[in-house]
């Protein structure tokens, strides 16, 4: 389906064309004055200069030609030039009728699906998941999700950091430990036992150990760097433990990533594409790209519209070790030779802008991806506290990410059962602790999305767990009271079959029918923009919308039953709208609250 601001600027462009205008001048928007009209157009004023005639005239000459269009009951020229309208009930009836029998509401599919690879989550093993986290995950989930829906084939991929020195710690520390264990005996020929000899619990605690170790003591930072040149090499013990550690680091992550409803299509991490960074070291050496700095193999990637100094791109540290470039440029030649991806998508912390320039210059330079294959980067703003500073516990530690799901749970079972006791209802306890997961994830998510990915935002427990205002909670009450309107109507005898919206016949229930008519335009932005922000902003306008025309109608004692089932109708397709957009936001709605 055409978007409805497109069929309205059509009619509109046919007028102008019909009174002796470009019919270019005819584009419409949505109106800045939605006291005095619902749609405007400003292409009078425009042409006055081209036409040599005041822009009023032009205004008023093309209103004349609308007096008997099908689209809009109301076409007014209005001071110096403007052009106000309303559109027709029959119009944004018979729009909604077509959304409401597509399987996708109207939006546009591509002629040609993109392959889209989004690269978001990034964890490292052996660590546990920390608030730092969130906002790659909750951000890259909803992006895949609305890659997907505007139609193209996407693969989302965690990219774990699960190779380097971080390994060679974890390692130097369990032989410190247990130097007993099988795996540091070199001259042991048999199978490794099937079961890690460590739980998640000591491999989180192992890494922060060793880790402060090495800063300490030259001596172990020396045996953990020679234990992770053992395991770069194959040996037998260390290859043994290190999938150990990554089994039960990938359980846990797993787990943890399902209490978000994250999931990703690849586990794949940096230990995957090791072995292909010295044919492409050799290959940028041959192409002439990479050349000796101070010892260290860079690429120059520096361009003549550079403001600002780019350092060159550096492939190997002058003692011949690979950084976190190379592995980023590996991953870049696997996706391409794997998958042959259109795009792909990075999403990470924004200080990070200038490094992913550097690796996209550098990857297009030596001739990793095609020429027209597109390379984004999203940066996003950090997750600050109450106090404009960066998300901190009490104690002024980071957070795990299961505490803060945990402790929004705890706020909203708080919530629901003081909202049961008020309204003198009992809760049953198990559905209520279901419900505030449900409910709780959606605070959390919401809370995220509803901000431009690239700013900063403060979480604010209080006003995301509230459920009035711009929040989560708002949005999910809002579709439990339409599921509630449609149950009680079911109850009574009603079918939800065989229904059509009606035109609207008040001011409140037409402006939720415009609401609705606009998600086709919102989602191809939301893709275009990769902006999840945009279908936040949008369904807390239609709740809003919704929640006016239900306060000012009585739906269900509606004696006229042909109104009562068109209104019925329309409650459906708010319904399946709003659950559509926040599926792609990546939660759901209970069934009660």
């Amino acid at each position: 389906m055409q978007k409805l601001l497109d069929l309205i600027s059509e009619e509109m462009m046919k007028a102008f064309e019909a009174a002796g205008y470009d019919a270019a001048l005819g584009k419409v928007t949505l109106s800045n004055r939605p006291d005095l009209c619902e749609y405007q157009c400003n292409g009078a004023m425009a042409g006055a200069k081209k036409y040599h005639k005041a822009p009023l005239m032009i205004a008023q000459d093309v209103a004349g030609r609308l007096q008997e269009s099908p689209v809009f009951t109301e076409v007014a020229a209005a001071a110096p030039g403007f052009l106000n309208m309303k559109v027709s009930e029959t119009f944004v009836r018979d729009y909604l009728r077509g959304m409401r029998g597509d399987e996708k509401f109207g939006l546009q599919m591509p002629e040609t699906a993109k392959k889209i690879m989004i690269d978001y989550g990034g964890p490292n093993v052996a660590k546990p998941l920390h608030v730092g986290h969130l906002r790659s995950a909750v951000i890259g989930e909803s992006i895949k999700r609305i890659c997907r829906y505007a139609g193209h084939d996407v693969i989302g991929d965690i990219h774990m950091g699960d190779w380097g020195l971080q390994m060679g710690l974890i390692i130097t520390e369990l032989q410190k430990r247990k130097p007993e264990l099988i795996y540091f005996d070199d001259s042991y020929e048999g199978e490794y036992p099937q079961e890690a000899p460590f739980t998640i619990s000591e491999l989180e605690e192992i890494y922060p150990t060793a880790s402060a170790k090495s800063k300490a003591d030259e001596a172990y930072k020396a045996d953990a760097m020679e234990a992770t040149f053992k395991l770069q090499n194959g040996v037998r013990g260390y290859r043994a433990l290190w999938d150990h550690i990554i089994r039960v680091s990938v359980a846990d992550l797993k787990r943890n990533y399902v209490n978000l409803n994250v999931e990703f299509d690849l586990w794949k991490g940096e230990s995957d594409v090791h072995d292909l960074i010295p044919g492409m070291v050799e290959e940028m050496k041959k192409g002439g790209y990479a050349y000796e700095s101070d010892g260290a193999l860079v690429v120059d990637v520096k361009e003549e519209t550079d403001t600002k100094e780019v350092p060159p791109c550096m492939i190997l540290k002058s003692d011949g070790a690979s950084l976190y470039n190379t592995t980023d440029l590996a991953t870049i030649l696997d996706r391409m030779t794997q998958y042959h991806p259109d795009k792909m998508i990075y999403l990470t912390d924004k200080r990070q802008e200038l490094y992913f320039e550097q690796v996209f210059r550098c990857a297009r330079k030596t001739g990793l991806v095609n020429a027209d294959t597109q390379l984004v980067h999203i940066g996003f703003g950090t997750m600050n506290g109450k106090d404009g500073k960066p998300f901190k516990t009490r104690e002024g530690g980071v957070m795990r990410l299961e505490t803060l799901i945990q402790e929004i749970d705890e706020e909203m079972i708080r919530k629901i059962r003081e909202n049961a006791e008020t309204k003198g209802y009992e809760i049953d306890e198990q559905e209520a602790e279901r419900t505030a997961k449900v409910v709780g994830l959606a605070a959390i998510k919401y809370g995220d999305l509803s901000n431009q990915a690239s700013k900063d935002y403060i979480f604010d427990l209080d006003r995301f767990t509230s459920f009035e205002g711009d929040t989560g909670p708002y949005i999910l009450y809002t579709i439990v009271r339409i599921k509630s309107i449609l149950n009680k109507y079911a109850e009574q005898g009603g079918s939800l079959e065989h229904i059509a919206i009606e035109e609207a016949v008040n001011e409140s229930e037409k402006s939720l029918m415009l609401e609705l008519a606009k998600f086709n335009a919102v989602m191809e932005t939301a893709y275009e923009e990769i902006a999840p922000h945009r279908i936040c902003a949008y369904i807390y306008d239609m709740a809003n919308a919704f929640n006016r025309f239900y306060h000012e109608t009585k739906i269900l004692t509606e004696e006229d039953a042909g109104k009562k089932a068109g209104w019925i109708a329309l409650l459906m397709l708010t319904r399946d709208v709003l659950e559509t957009c926040i599926d792609l936001l990546g939660f759901s709605a209970p069934e009660r609250m």
